[in-house]
């Protein structure tokens, strides 16, 4: 069996690009009640509205992502 020499593959040229932001949020459902949740760990309460739990999960990912607000 022979290898290939190194100096015959194709040397990869682009740019790896960093994740825009560590905090990628969702929503799930249990039973009747909504939950926000993000991938750094957070949980927001269960809501009964499904908006209000997409609510909490978009100020969790501004103000996680924001270091100058509280």
């Amino acid at each position: 069996m022979t290898t290939a020499r190194a100096s015959r593959h194709a040397q990869y040229g682009g740019r790896v690009h960093a994740q825009a932001s560590s905090h990628t949020t969702t929503t799930t459902e249990r039973g009747s009640f909504a939950l926000a949740r993000c991938s750094c760990g957070w949980s927001g309460p269960a809501r009964r509205s499904r908006d209000r739990a997409r609510t909490d999960a978009a100020d969790h990912a501004r103000t996680a992502t924001d270091p100058e607000t509280p």
